[in-house]
């Protein structure tokens, strides 16, 4: 079973990557609801001049117990992810740890779906893997979409993404991993008794 976990898991990673690479580069998906600064020099300016630190800001941040005044709790909000050095980032890099990242997320799910002995048929360990998908986002992105303000349609752009993605690995994975007999027919009779 553990040859079959690693065979689903690298073959399934993989698949999500391909999907990855579809979804943002010809479906457009992982750019729905972003958008480009107006003025984008001067902010970019104004941003060298006052922030030295690479990092993740929330603003309006408030006082040491997090209270706003009035200005600010009328004010704009936002976070900010900030690196003030140059934006010349190796594409490579990212893409290799992209797909490491995928195949690992793949391998976790190829090994859950080893542990959901009661699911025989093919369509619930594929569906099973799509939950899993599902459920991974909407801690995410849901969360992200009501705590800082993603917008809506982005948000609903990447749980769309995330679940066909997780959809795919689950039509590889469930290909790979079946339950063996002898564990179905435990089931079965634990169920009947």
């Amino acid at each position: 079973m553990a040859k079959r976990i690693l065979l689903a898991g690298i073959l399934g990673g993989i698949a999500l990557f391909l999907w990855g690479g579809l979804s943002h580069m010809a479906l457009g998906l992982g750019e729905i609801g972003v958008q480009a600064l107006p003025q984008q020099q001067s902010t970019v300016d104004a941003m060298k001049a006052s922030i030295a630190k690479s990092g993740f800001y929330f603003f309006p941040h408030g006082d040491t117990s997090r209270n706003l005044t009035p200005a600010e709790a009328n004010g704009p909000w936002g976070i900010l992810i900030y690196h003030p050095t140059g934006a010349s980032f190796a594409m490579s890099h990212l893409l290799v740890n992209e797909c490491i990242l995928n195949i690992v997320q793949a391998l976790l799910a190829a090994f859950l779906l080893s542990l959901a002995t009661g699911l025989g048929g093919y369509v619930s360990r594929v569906g099973f893997v799509a939950a899993l998908g599902l459920l991974a986002t909407i801690g995410i992105s849901i969360e992200y979409w009501n705590w800082y303000g993603f917008p809506a349609n982005y948000t609903a752009a990447t749980v769309a993404d995330k679940f066909v993605g997780f959809l795919i690995v689950g039509l590889v994975a469930a290909a790979l991993i079946r339950p063996a007999p002898a564990r179905i027919e435990a089931v079965v009779t634990a169920k009947a008794a």
